[in-house]
């Protein structure tokens, strides 16, 4: 199958790896290989012969701006996929994403979802948790001096390599013509989830809860848990920072 990858990031050069194991003829395209989503310059040529496009793309910022970008990169990538004749487009996206409206960025990728729901090629969506690679930096943006702020938010950290496999295996089968929601094994409040980090990475800082505290202090409740109807993953944070 041929798969046609946007974004070459952390998920991205997974997912493309993933396929080419598997016998696909993936291909990876970002800002370095030519391509400009916010023009469109380049798509032609990325999607040119394409069965299924894999969308991994990320915003540049976390502000209002992103739902111009999200808006204007979505309505040039389905144009272009409808052109090339691209029979299926899978979306990543973020479990919970439709109800934390107090964040730009969420709405942002709401409407991601919404106009991919709403256009003309078959599709299907992957929501995941929060990944575990993002935990560092997530405690790292609310440090001062010796102590980390961090909300009692519940979450669900999933392994980036466990998400793009995720993605993978939804690239060549059938359109879902929906949502697939996939989350790690445990829920940890974030407050918690920093200490045990900071345990057992000998990090001899301290976690104060402070639910006002960086970018999950708006969410309320247990919005970014998995629903019932996820796929769980099998690996367990602390397995995963051991190995990291």
């Amino acid at each position: 199958m041929k798969v046609s990858v946007i974004g070459t990031g952390l998920i991205g050069s997974q997912v493309i790896e993933r396929l080419t194991a598997a016998g696909n003829e993936a291909t990876g395209h970002s800002r370095s290989t030519g391509l400009d989503l916010l023009t469109g310059q380049g798509l032609d040529d990325a999607l040119g012969g394409a069965e299924v496009v894999v969308n991994v793309t990320n915003s540049p910022t976390f502000d209002d701006a992103s739902l111009d970008f999200f808006r204007t990169t979505v309505t040039n990538l389905l144009t272009a996929a409808k052109a090339a004749g691209v029979g299926h487009l899978v979306t990543l996206s973020i479990v919970g994403v439709d109800r934390v409206p107090a964040l730009a960025y969420y709405r942002a990728k709401t409407l991601q979802e919404n106009l991919v729901e709403a256009g003309p090629i078959p599709y299907s969506i992957v929501r995941a948790t929060q990944f575990m690679e993002f935990i560092a930096p997530t405690m790292e943006s609310t440090a001062e001096g010796d102590a980390v702020h961090l909300p009692a938010t519940p979450i669900q950290p999933i392994s980036s390599a466990e998400v793009a496999a995720e993605v993978a295996a939804v690239a060549v089968g059938s359109p879902l013509q929906g949502i697939r929601n996939i989350a790690g094994p445990d829920v940890f409040a974030l407050d918690e989830l920093g200490r045990l980090t900071l345990e057992l990475t000998g990090d001899h800082r301290h976690v104060v809860t402070d639910n006002s505290a960086g970018l999950f202090a708006a969410v309320e409740g247990d919005e970014l848990t998995a629903p019932p109807d996820a796929h769980l993953a099998a690996t367990h944070y602390r397995d995963w920072l051991r190995s990291h």
